[in-house]
C-alpha cells in the first residue's frame, strides 16, 4: 500500500474520529429541560457571552447597560460571538455554534500539528501519536468544545509555527507575524508565544534581523498599543479588570509560588518522567526548529507561573495557559521516544529482528503516556470522562444554573438587580436583569478593592481534603458592605464559598426563600421587584 495513502487515510480517520467525539461530547454537555435542549459554555465563556449579547443588541461591549467595565480578556473572541448574535438564534441553542466552532478550529488545529510534525520527521507512528494526543487531551477538549478561545488560539498559534518552519531560516515569515498579531487581539497574552516565536527567529535569522525588528516588533506594538488606547477611551482603564482582579494586591513572591505549585501538582499527576521528555528533542535534534517548539511550551509555563496559575488545577490537568502550548509538548514527545527507539535499535546488528518488537513497546509506552496525561489527579474517573462514561466535571454545576436562571424569570420582574457568584450562565439568560458580580469580573470597584482570601505560604495549597480558602487567581476579592449593603440587590443568589458569616450582617434586610423546588435564594424584603406570591419564604 502506497505509503503517503495510509498516511492520509491514517489521519482521515483520526479527524473523523475527533468529530465524531466532539459531537458526542457537546450532545453529552447539552440540558433537556421543559422540553428545551440547552446547549451552555463554560461559565467563564459565558460572561463574554453575554457581553456578545449586549454588543450585537446596540448596548456597547457591557455586562450591564450603562456601565463600562471590560470583564473579559478576549476582545476578538467576544466579537465572533456577537456575530451570531446577530441572527435569530433562541438563546438555548446559539452557545452550540460556539461549541461547533472549537470543533472546527482545533480539527484544522490537528492538520498543523501533522504538518509541522513532518517538519521534523516522516515517521508515521509520530505523527498519529501527536495528532491523537492533541485531540484527545481531556483540558483542550474542556476549554474547546466549552466555548473558551483556546479553540482558535492553538490553531493560529500552530499554523504560525508551520509557517516559520516551512519558511525555514532564509525566508521571512511575514505571514506568521501577522497571524501571530491578530491572536494578541483574541488574547492580549499571546504576546507571550509572540515573544518567543521573535526571539528564537531573531536569534537563527541574523541576515534578517532589521525586518524581524521592524516587522515583529512593529506589529506587536500596533496591535498591544491599539488595544491599549481603545481600551482607555471606551473603559478609562489601561488594562482589563480582570488584571487588576487577578493581579493587584496578589504579592509577586506569593503569585510565582502558586504557579510553582500549580505546575508541580500538573507534572506530578502527569508523571515526571513523561512530562521532562520532550526536553529530550532538544537533545536529539539540536537545531532552531526543535528550539522553537521547546521554547513555545517552556514559555507558556513560565507566564502560567508568573501569573500565579488558574483558578481551575484543583480539577487536575494543563490549565488555559499552558493548554494552548500542549501540541508543541506532544510533538515534542513524540519526536523524543522515536529517536530514543531508534538509538536504542541502532545498537543492535539484526535491526530487521527488533524493528517490529520496538515499533510494539513505543505504541505501549505512548498508550501508558496518554493515560498518565489525562489521569488528571491520579483518577481513573477522569479517564472514565474521557470516554464520556462519566459527565464532564464542568457540566455537572451546569445544570443548576439554568434552573436558577428560569426559576428567577418567572419570580422577578424584568430590571431587577440580582447578585450572585457565578457571573456566567445565569446572567446570559437574564439579559433584561441588571446583575452585580460579587467576586468583581465586571465590577472595577471589587477588582481594585484589597485581596480578601488568605494569602500566606500555606494557601497556596489546593488539593488538601476539605481545605476550600485556598488561593484562586480572580477568586480572591470581595466586598459585603459594598455589593450587598450598598448595591441592596433584589435577589441574592449565591455567597461565595466560606464566607457566610461575613456576609451574615448584609442579609438582615433578606429572607431566604425557594423560587423553584431545591432553589434557594435570599430576597430583600421591601423589594418591589419580587413576584412575592410565586416564592416560598423560609
Amino acid at each position: 500500500m502506497n505509503s503517503k495513502f495510509l498516511r492520509n487515510f491514517l489521519f482521515g480517520l483520526v479527524i473523523l474520529g475527533y468529530l465524531y467525539y466532539g459531537c458526542r461530547y457537546i450532545q453529552d454537555s447539552s440540558f433537556f429541560i421543559d422540553g428545551k435542549t440547552y446547549y451552555i459554555l463554560f461559565d467563564d465563556a459565558m460572561i463574554s457571552m453575554r457581553y456578545a449579547y449586549n454588543l450585537a443588541h446596540g448596548l456597547g461591549l457591557v455586562w450591564n447597560a450603562g456601565e463600562y467595565v471590560e470583564g473579559f480578556t478576549n476582545p476578538l473572541w467576544v466579537g465572533y460571538m456577537a456575530f451570531f448574535h446577530l441572527f435569530p438564534i433562541p438563546q438555548n441553542t446559539i452557545s452550540l455554534y460556539i461549541q461547533l466552532s472549537g470543533l472546527a478550529f482545533m480539527a484544522a488545529t490537528l492538520f498543523f500539528v501533522r504538518k509541522i510534525v513532518e517538519e521534523f520527521t516522516d515517521s508515521l507512528l509520530v505523527m498519529l501519536a501527536a495528532t491523537l494526543f492533541t485531540a484527545f487531551y481531556t483540558p483542550l477538549i474542556w476549554w474547546a468544545l466549552l466555548g473558551m478561545e483556546v479553540s482558535i488560539l492553538v490553531l493560529m498559534l500552530t499554523a504560525a509555527v508551520y509557517l516559520v518552519l516551512r519558511n525555514g531560516p532564509a525566508r521571512f515569515p511575514t505571514w506568521a507575524y501577522i497571524l501571530l498579531a491578530i491572536s494578541t487581539l483574541v488574547r492580549f497574552d499571546m504576546a507571550v508565544p509572540y515573544l518567543a516565536v521573535f526571539g528564537i527567529l531573531f536569534l537563527f535569522q541574523p541576515q534578517q534581523r532589521k525586518q524581524h525588528l521592524i516587522w515583529g516588533l512593529g506589529l506587536l506594538a500596533l496591535t498591544l498599543g491599539g488595544q491599549t488606547l481603545a481600551r482607555y477611551f471606551y473603559y478609562g482603564q489601561l488594562l482589563p479588570n480582570t488584571y487588576y482582579l487577578k493581579i493587584e494586591g496578589f504579592a509577586l513572591a506569593l503569585r510565582i509560588t502558586r504557579g510553582l505549585y500549580a505546575l508541580i501538582h500538573l507534572a506530578y499527576f502527569a508523571n515526571w518522567i513523561i512530562f521532562l521528555l520532550p526536553l529530550g528533542a532538544l537533545f536529539f535534534r539540536r537545531d532552531w526548529k526543535a528550539l522553537l517548539i521547546a521554547a513555545l511550551f517552556i514559555g507558556q509555563v513560565a507566564y502560567s507561573v508568573y501569573v500565579g496559575g488558574d483558578a481551575w488545577e484543583h480539577k487536575g490537568g494543563a490549565n488555559r495557559y499552558i493548554s494552548i502550548a500542549m501540541p508543541f509538548f506532544f510533538i515534542g514527545l513524540a519526536i523524543t521516544v522515536e529517536e530514543m527507539r531508534r538509538k536504542i535499535l541502532s545498537n543492535f546488528e539484526h535491526k530487521k529482528i527488533f524493528e517490529r518488537a520496538s515499533q510494539l513497546a513505543l505504541i505501549v509506552f505512548l498508550f501508558i503516556a496518554f493515560i498518565n496525561v489525562n489521569a488528571l489527579v491520579g483518577e481513573w474517573k477522569s479517564i472514565e470522562r474521557l470516554a464520556l462514561m462519566r459527565r464532564s466535571i464542568y457540566i455537572a454545576g451546569t445544570d443548576r444554573n439554568i434552573q436558577t436562571a428560569l426559576a428567577l424569570r418567572n419570580t422577578v420582574k424584568p430590571g431587577a438587580s440580582i447578585a450572585l457568584a457565578a457571573a456566567g450562565t445565569i446572567p446570559y439568560f437574564l439579559p433584561d436583569y441588571r446583575t452585580i458580580d460579587i467576586l468583581g469580573k465586571a465590577d472595577a470597584v471589587i477588582a481594585h478593592s484589597p485581596v480578601k482570601s488568605p494569602m500566606s505560604i500555606l494557601d497556596v495549597r489546593f488539593m488538601l481534603p476539605g481545605y476550600e480558602n485556598y488561593m484562586r487567581p480572580g477568586h480572591t476579592k470581595w466586598d459585603y458592605a459594598y455589593s450587598f449593603g450598598k448595591l441592596k440587590p433584589d435577589v441574592i443568589v449565591s455567597i461565595w464559598e466560606g464566607t457566610s458569616k461575613e456576609a451574615e450582617p448584609y442579609l438582615k434586610d433578606y429572607v431566604s426563600a425557594a423560587i423553584a423546588e431545591g432553589i434557594n435564594v435570599y430576597l430583600r424584603k421591601d423589594s418591589p421587584n419580587i413576584l412575592w406570591d410565586k416564592v416560598i419564604i423560609h
